[in-house]
């Protein structure tokens, strides 16, 4: 298959049609006709929203790498009203929206070290009740995590947010999972080994080869999954 072929291949998994990803992409109506017809590839930030949109990896539009699932999660239908912040808790809110609160890496001790991870007291993030729904994640249960470092890029670069919902811990593999290494919040593309074990899979694998963890070694790592990603987002 080539990229024209995949590009068709999710369309139709997911019902949308060339009209509909130049108004979700942004992109021209010649663009998009390019990529269709196989006369070129997406790339860059283009690629990045165009897989975004598709909901699978850039890799596998490009050269068929960590395929999507075979039958796509529901679309959210979620409106964007304007840019992503961050609000406090002056700030009222709407009927039909929840604050989700961020974590946080917090040190145990002055000097120790250690941290624990926890709920952040005032950093939080609006999100509307029926994207939640959609999404299937109770509002009392999502929470936002801030990716750190290159390991997530081209498709989570430093400073983008995820949200996480920590009501689903079950791996199923190549899907995104928070993590807590330690203390220490990590996000990673999990998937499971025999014994009960975890590969941990970065998208820049030139620079973060895939940790494989057994079952008694996450353990002694105190490492554990917080919960699954439903949402991120690249706006810095």
């Amino acid at each position: 298959m080539e990229f024209k072929d995949r590009l068709q291949t999710r369309m139709k998994a997911l019902g949308l049609t060339a009209a509909d990803i130049i108004k979700l992409t942004g992109v021209s109506k010649g663009t998009v006709s390019f990529w269709v017809n196989g006369k070129n590839g997406a790339t860059g930030k283009n690629l990045l929203s165009l897989a975004n949109v598709l909901r699978c990896a850039p890799e596998w539009l490009t050269d068929g790498r960590n395929p999507p699932d075979t039958e796509p999660e529901p679309r959210s239908n979620a409106t964007m009203l304007g840019p992503i912040s961050v609000w406090d808790d002056d700030t009222p809110l709407d009927d039909d929206e929840v604050y989700v609160p961020f974590l946080k890496e917090v040190e145990l001790s002055a000097g120790s070290g250690r941290t624990v991870i926890e709920k952040s007291s005032s950093r939080k993030l609006r999100f509307g009740k029926q994207t939640l729904r959609n999404q299937g994640v109770q509002f009392d249960q999502a929470v936002c995590v801030t990716v750190h470092g290159n390991s997530m890029e081209p498709v989570l670069p430093d400073g983008s947010t995820v949200g996480v919902d920590r009501a689903c811990t079950a791996v199923k593999d190549g899907k995104m999972y928070a993590i807590d290494h330690g203390g220490e919040l990590r996000v990673k593309t999990l998937y499971r080994m025999p014994g009960g074990g975890l590969r941990f899979r970065s998208f820049n694998q030139d620079e973060h080869p895939d940790e494989e963890y057994t079952a008694q070694q996450l353990a002694e790592s105190g490492i554990s999954v917080l919960g699954k990603v439903f949402w991120y987002s690249v706006l810095l």
